[in-house]
């Protein structure tokens, strides 16, 4: 495995474990097609930005411009990647 391929995956977790006021690219979904599709109709899909504001049991988050809130089980099925020294849009 190339040094930057194994750089790349310790990066990754999913929401649930995204530290509260950080943000990450959100690299893939997991789960039910029906489920994933529920997903992406609430602007959550694979490259978009998302910050966890708070939570444990529900989740708020931040993407595109709009504040959602999240199960602690549904944010289980979103992996992200932790964004670092980048900028990114407060509201």
């Amino acid at each position: 495995m190339p040094a930057n391929a194994f750089s790349a995956a310790a990066h990754r977790m999913t929401l649930t474990d995204l530290p509260i006021g950080a943000a990450g690219r959100v690299c893939e979904l997991s789960g039910h097609a029906e489920f994933c599709q529920r997903l992406r109709e609430m602007g959550v899909c694979e490259s978009v930005v998302i910050e966890k504001i708070s939570g444990r049991g529900t989740l708020l988050c931040q993407l595109c411009n709009a504040r959602i809130a999240l199960s602690d089980r549904a944010a289980r099925h979103i992996v992200v990647e932790i964004m670092q020294g980048e900028k990114r849009w407060k509201g």
